[in-house]
């Protein structure tokens, strides 16, 4: 199976690096994006936008001949909300989506504008801006490692409002792997029709994956993250 992996902010597509060889093993084809302005620390993205991104996972879905099957993508916190679009855009063409950390908005949802903007761009904040369960075993070398290779986001990426069209997205299989709360939490969630669930309260067919670590686990827990997607996917 073709697995796109979309990462989140401040990440490019390295940051599955170590995620990669699990899925690989399992005989799929992991293919990790770096998004639009992600490029390098000193690429122009002052005029990047969520749409931008979105049309870049498309354009990814759009590479791989149909007649090859669907794709899976797989989205890390607000690169979970880029692949919910995605699919919304090409529902047809996407056999799976895997939420890492991460919730599907609905239509008008953002991801985050209250991240703090420097010239057009979200650098990566103090650790002490982050809720505590954000930080779980991201340890002070791993958040040497992290800030090291930070790069700043768009700030239009994370404040773009979300716009969705095809309700044949409720019809594509999801899974959520959750890591700062439990999968039994988030189901608790919906049941009280919290706002932010309730996109994905209209899903049809989701399952649920428990990975207890922090907001990061794909460096914080590589390999059982890779395990935790490929058993999602099902059989090669």
């Amino acid at each position: 199976m073709d697995i796109i992996l979309i990462p989140g902010l401040w990440l490019d597509a390295s940051s599955w690096d170590e995620v990669v060889p699990a899925l690989v093993r399992a005989g799929h084809r992991p293919h990790a994006l770096t998004l639009p302005g992600m490029e390098s620390k000193d690429a122009d993205r002052s005029e990047i936008t969520l749409l931008d991104h979105v049309g870049a996972v498309v354009k990814a879905i759009d590479s791989f001949d149909p007649a090859g099957g669907k794709v899976v993508l797989v989205g890390h916190s607000g690169g979970g909300t880029i692949a919910h679009i995605a699919a919304d855009v090409r529902p047809d063409r996407v056999a799976r989506v895997v939420f890492v950390d991460s919730v599907p908005p609905g239509d008008g949802g953002l991801i985050n504008d209250e991240l703090p903007v420097e010239n057009g761009e979200i650098p990566l904040p103090d650790w002490g801006f982050f809720e505590a369960e954000d930080l779980v075993d991201l340890d002070d070398e791993l958040r040497a490692a992290f800030r090291e290779r930070a790069i700043p986001s768009p700030a239009r990426v994370a404040s773009d409002r979300v716009r969705l069209s095809d309700e044949r997205r409720y019809e594509v299989p999801a899974t959520v792997i959750t890591c700062e709360f439990s999968s039994e939490m988030v189901q608790k969630w919906i049941g009280q029709s919290l706002a932010f669930t309730q996109e994905l309260a209209k899903i049809r067919h989701v399952d649920y994956v428990d990975l207890p670590t922090g907001h990061w686990p794909q460096f914080t827990r590589p390999e059982e993250l890779g395990r935790a997607i490929a058993t999602s996917v099902g059989p090669a």
